[in-house]
């Protein structure tokens, strides 16, 4: 098996001798190449974050900026006391990730690729045959129903249904092109059906399988990039696949050989998770039911009793956690001296593949990969793996500078004024380290 590669690492290093020769961990020099930058500027850092939170756009915030091996750089919390009195938020503080679920999802796909147990290529209905007869909505003019968009979207209601003329792929679903969608299309006949299902309430996955072969897809199978439950619908897959449930999939290949804690399905014994805040009455408060509307009525419970794990949505994580988590990526598929994916799929991952016309990057496999237009406007570098989570969550990998960076609240509504956060912090870190390689 490739991944039993710990026990082999002392063999490995006396055998490989030459130049092109991989081993599973990077070699010395390459830790000591990849630990030079500093983050020293972190008055200006602080002062960002807590106006964020003093200005009343946010509840808390913690950020925390990793190396290559795992040092940390830089962290800091900011906390209002009148919302969250006696709570102290740090690294080990659990946070509802949501999106930032969808690259470990992916990342454990690519895991079961690279043993032979899914194929990119195979037919989804392979491993669900319940999506054989899925319909796809589209306006009487034959268009997609998610052609109409934010633009003239009650427009496109009421849709007809056709059948699906391609097949629906693993690879569509990894990016984002197989048709699934939220409940937030901002199509009111589309939104409606889905919040109607009320996904998260699902007992089990074949009961969410079940709810979703009653809506239709959004577009046909491979015809454009639309963001939505695609990853939820990947995780499932794996569970088709291997015969256990994505919490084990994680535990035995992600979590476990990697030594990563904090970083799973469920709320952990004697821990408490964050309320949810919302801003959407200019004050911040605490959600209304409902109104964290992603899905419709509610949202996933992280009752450990509750055997529905959503790829897409459904992880929490420690910013501990989750930046070690970044850190495989970054050091091209190992940590802890455990190889989880070869470099090939990590270049994979981090690869043009979708949104290939946007100025301002492109998708890599749900992850976002900046141009220079982030260092035009102060906001960046280019070439940083960008994703974020639902309730205000953030991170970024730097594979250049060798570091790792997590943004972490938990709040849905943000105000209008809380929209440059990672914007204005990510840019005053790369500020310090364009000064500092300008001076080398």
């Amino acid at each position: 098996m490739k991944k039993q590669i710990t026990l082999l690492l002392s063999l490995v290093l006396i055998t490989c001798l030459y130049p092109s020769c991989k081993v599973g961990t990077p070699t010395q020099n390459q830790k000591n190449n990849n630990s030079g930058i500093s983050i020293h500027n972190s008055d200006t850092l602080n002062a960002i974050l807590n106006r964020y939170v003093d200005n009343g756009s946010y509840p808390l915030i913690y950020a925390r900026i990793e190396n290559f091996d795992g040092k940390v750089l830089y962290e800091h919390s900011a906390v209002n006391k009148t919302l969250l009195p006696t709570q102290q938020i740090d690294g080990n503080t659990w946070f509802r990730i949501w999106s930032m679920s969808k690259i470990v999802t992916i990342s454990l796909a690519l895991d079961l690729v690279e043993d032979g147990i899914i194929q990119l290529s195979d037919p989804v209905t392979k491993y669900i045959p319940e999506f054989k007869n899925l319909k796809v909505a589209v306006m009487e003019d034959g268009r997609p129903l998610s052609d109409n968009e934010w633009n003239n979207a009650k427009g496109a209601c009421p849709f007809k249904l056709v059948a699906m003329d391609s097949v629906m792929t693993v690879l569509q679903l990894i990016n984002h092109q197989a048709g699934f969608y939220y409940a937030t299309t901002s199509i009111p006949c589309l939104d409606s059906l889905t919040a109607a299902q009320d996904l998260p309430t699902s007992k089990n996955s074949q009961e969410y399988i079940n709810r979703l072969t009653k809506l239709p897809l959004a577009h046909q199978p491979g015809n454009k990039y639309y963001y939505g439950t695609n990853t939820t619908v990947l995780g499932f897959l794996a569970e088709r696949a291997t015969g256990k449930n994505l919490k084990q999939l994680i535990e035995e290949r992600v979590t476990g050989p990697l030594k990563i804690k904090g970083l799973q399905y469920s709320l952990p014994p004697n821990a408490q998770l964050l309320p949810r805040f919302s801003g959407k009455d200019t004050l911040i408060r605490e959600a209304y039911a409902g109104e964290l509307n992603i899905y419709g009525a509610d949202v996933p419970d992280y009752d450990p009793k509750h055997e529905l794990y959503l790829g897409g949505e459904g992880m929490l994580a420690t910013a501990d956690g989750y930046t070690d988590f970044l850190r495989m990526l970054l050091n091209e598929g190992t940590l802890n001296e455990y190889r989880f994916l070869n470099k090939s799929t990590v270049e994979d991952i981090h690869t043009p593949h979708t949104q290939l016309d946007n100025a301002y990057g492109h998708n890599g496999y749900n992850l976002w990969i900046s141009s220079d237009s982030m260092r035009i406007q102060g906001n960046g570098d280019a070439g940083l793996w960008i994703g974020g989570g639902y309730e205000s969550t953030h991170f970024w990998i730097d594979p250049k500078r060798k570091f790792v960076a997590v943004i972490m609240s938990q709040m849905y509504y943000i105000q209008p004024g809380g929209y440059t956060r990672d914007d204005e912090f990510r840019g005053a870190v790369y500020k310090q380290l364009f000064k500092d390689e300008k001076e080398k």
